[in-house]
């Protein structure tokens, strides 16, 4: 009896193929993990920006809808916390206020927050003039 010979079209792939497969199937896959985890980081500052503008936006609005004598030129700070994705995050509200002329005050909202150690902010600012009737 001799040996069993397999022809060449019948072989499979070496361990040594399969390795190399697998590995750069590994490289590829570790590749869009890295990418996707790009993705949410950048969603997520977008998201805490836009909470900011809209906090901004309705800080503003509170005090825009005050009479003009009712505006105070004085420094306020307050923590504001917010609910997003099943998650806190803290705001940092500064709100400035000054006397430009005597009819006319500016008013200068800063919000500012923390996301993976970077410090964000976000600044509106307006002028409100007293009406004269």
């Amino acid at each position: 009896m001799g040996e069993l010979v397999m022809p060449s079209k019948c072989r499979g792939f070496t361990l040594l193929e399969f390795l190399v497969a697998i590995l750069i199937l590994s490289v590829g896959l570790l590749g869009m993990m890295q990418a996707v985890n790009n993705a949410i980081g950048y969603n997520m500052t977008t998201q805490l920006r836009d909470e900011a503008v809209r906090l901004a936006d309705e800080k503003m609005a509170r005090e825009k809808a005050k009479p003009f004598d009712a505006i105070s030129t004085t420094t306020k700070r307050e923590r504001v916390k917010v609910t997003m994705v099943n998650a806190f995050q803290n705001y940092s509200v500064v709100r400035k206020g000054s006397i430009i002329t005597s009819s006319t005050k500016s008013i200068q909202i800063d919000v500012f927050w923390r996301y993976k150690g970077k410090k964000y902010g976000h600044v509106i600012s307006s002028l409100v003039s007293e009406s004269v009737f």
